[in-house]
């Protein structure tokens, strides 16, 4: 199967630039799985596609404001990292701009010596290990020194950054939100919730796993970077009495998916647990949990499109994408959503 495989045409006029005023205000493109019968709607209306007894399972994760600008310490050189995670007390994984400049023993500075880094190693494609020196709380350091790490395909300032956030976060700790959940308010999950519908938790930390583009001619030599996940224990009941029962459950942007997918056994069953996952999901795979998908348009020839083609088909999506350029669709972070259902239309 190969990379360009995935492509398709996008103007960069429907490239959303900055959120909507009001979440709600996004359109819905729903699509049956299976057959690909489509409808396009207003997001205000998902809840219409939903039924009693389904579980909504959200990815809680917080987006820290990652992108911070320093100098070396010995030649006074700019140096961008990007915080990705965190792979032992103080040491932080980081994506760093120019990485040639930043070798084994390089000292970094943020904030006239506010933060101090020294990295420990050296890894692929502009990755390093850092130890941090500071005082105080590490992530009121970021709030005071970081910026939100807005995709390279977003040309303009983010006025409010809560708009990069969902209004359900909880866990600090990723370097991109998980956009499919930033359509939704709380008076609407709300409104979800009183429809009989159970709403989950559940945190996988968005890293370069999710947004590092396929660089490879072969979709399966892809290799997918580690994020940290958590499921907790009334997450896994009730994902497993809703197996049990027969009831599905609907994953919220392709990082639930990817964190359910990890730990379902056979039969979709999941236990509570944390880990890394490099989950690579690509057409051919089976699905285990997720029946249902709600999700935001990816760029071509991405690890999210080929999730979202394994869970329908490339065929589907790719002709779905195209009808969503058609109709004007907006797309990427800010843009507008997809629901994949199993329910005919």
């Amino acid at each position: 199967m190969r990379t360009k495989d995935f492509s398709y045409h996008l103007p960069e006029h429907l490239i959303a630039q900055r959120p909507l005023k009001h979440r709600l205000d996004s359109r819905l493109l729903v699509l049956n799985r299976f057959d690909g019968a489509r409808r396009h709607t207003a997001f205000s209306e998902f809840h219409t596609y939903l039924r009693k007894g389904d579980v909504l399972v959200l990815n809680d994760t917080a987006v820290l404001p990652a992108r911070l600008i320093g100098r070396k310490e010995k030649t006074d050189a700019v140096v961008e990292v990007l915080f990705l995670r965190e792979v032992d007390t103080d040491r932080w994984e980081c994506l760093v701009g120019n990485a040639k400049r930043v070798k084994k023993e390089t000292r970094l500075s943020f904030g006239d010596g506010e933060l101090l880094m020294r990295c420990v190693r050296v890894k692929e494609e502009g990755l390093r290990d850092f130890d941090l020196e500071y005082d105080g709380d590490l992530y009121d350091i970021l709030d005071h020194l970081g910026e939100m790490p807005l995709p390279p395909y977003i040309h303009e300032t983010l006025d409010d950054p809560e708009r990069y956030q969902t209004v359900y976060r909880r866990e600090k700790g990723s370097a991109a939100a998980p956009t499919a959940g930033l359509h939704f308010t709380e008076d609407y999950l709300r409104t979800i919730r009183n429809m009989g519908v159970e709403i989950v938790h559940i945190t996988l930390h968005v890293g370069l796993g999710t947004f590092r583009p396929v660089k490879v001619d072969r979709v399966e030599n892809h290799h997918m970077h580690e994020e940290y996940y958590s499921v907790g224990s009334e997450t896994a009941r009730r994902i497993n009495e809703a197996k049990r029962d027969g009831r599905r459950v609907v994953a919220v942007g392709t990082t639930s998916t990817r964190t359910l997918e990890t730990i379902a056994d056979g039969e979709g069953l999941i236990e509570a647990k944390s880990g890394m996952s490099d989950l690579f999901i690509y057409p051919g795979y089976t699905f285990r949990c997720v029946d249902c998908l709600l999700t935001n348009f990816h760029l071509p020839e991405s690890t999210l499109l080929m999730m979202v083609s394994a869970f329908a088909s490339r065929e589907i999506i790719l002709d779905a994408y195209e009808e969503a350029v058609e109709k004007k669709y907006r797309f990427f972070s800010f843009g507008d959503a997809m629901f994949l259902t199993d329910e005919k239309l």
